[in-house]
């Protein structure tokens, strides 16, 4: 009977590996991986099934919210909070590479207010010496809602088997929500928007790829099975057109051509993408 339920939600700073993670376990690229900040904006969530037992994964906006004041600060912890309330399980990813964890231990005390359970995931681990973060588990320990803690690769898939095995056996007596074949709450429609949103990430910098919204106008299979697409990238200050087309129109090319790339691999077939800036 499929009657066994986590709700987890996924928090840690950019670049800690959430959604390298997410992509992992749900086998799918339903998550944009960028290095910049807060490069999820909405609230995504990954399906995995074993056996009886449905893992719901919330993939949320990094804690290290981006400030400037065309990004709505509030909205986002809104979100993160919102994530954290209706989940049973906290899920901390710490960038084990990182070279200072003084904001590590303000920020797990600030979460555990929430008095959920929490796993503290040290991922990157292949990285560094694990005696490196000796010093934090211990001051770590101390927390009262801290459950376990896990140290892995989310890039080379080493200690998941581990931590699924603790995912599974303290899963819940409950109802699954979504049906075996549903690996996310996203369409593919969200998804290729996000892999062009993630290109506009990648080559146009400061706060501009913030102020994007792509929208997808044709979402069509061809007779010989390639994808046409069409999106319009929709901006809120006319003067950001002439940095998203470039000199000669070359950053809109590479940004079309980044996205294509991305969303062939993703669905395993040819696409044809066409962009616009309105």
């Amino acid at each position: 009977m499929k009657n066994r339920l986590l709700k987890i939600s996924l928090i840690g700073k950019t670049n800690s590996g959430k959604s390298t993670f997410l992509n992992l376990v749900v086998g799918e690229q339903i998550s944009i991986i960028n290095r910049k900040v807060n490069t999820t904006q909405d609230i995504i969530k990954g399906i995995v099934n074993f056996n009886e037992t449905q893992l719901i994964f919330f993939d949320s906006p990094g804690t290290n919210v981006k400030k400037e004041k065309e990004i709505k600060n509030k909205k986002f912890q809104t979100h993160l909070y919102e994530v954290i309330d209706n989940t049973d399980l906290i899920m901390y990813f710490i960038d084990s590479n990182l070279k200072k964890f003084d904001h590590i231990l303000s920020e797990i005390k600030k979460i555990s207010e929430t008095k959920k359970k929490i796993l503290i995931i040290f991922n990157k681990i292949d990285l560094i010496n694990p005696k490196k973060i000796l010093f934090l588990v211990k001051n770590l320990k101390n927390y009262e809602y801290i459950d376990d803690f896990f140290y892995i690769s989310a890039k080379y898939n080493k200690g998941i088997k581990d931590l699924k095995k603790y995912l599974i056996s303290n899963s819940l007596s409950k109802k699954w929500i979504y049906l075996d074949n549903e690996v996310s709450n996203k369409d593919d429609i969200f998804i290729t928007s996000e892999c062009t949103r993630n290109a506009v990430l990648t080559y146009i910098h400061k706060e501009i790829p913030y102020n994007v919204i792509v929208k997808n106008d044709c979402f069509k299979t061809l007779k010989n099975g390639d994808k046409k697409i069409k999106q319009s990238i929709k901006i809120k200050n006319p003067r950001y057109k002439s940095i998203l087309l470039g000199k000669n129109g070359q950053t809109i090319k590479k940004i079309r051509v980044k996205s294509q790339n991305e969303i062939s691999k993703i669905f395993d077939l040819k696409v044809h993408l066409y962009l616009k800036i309105i």
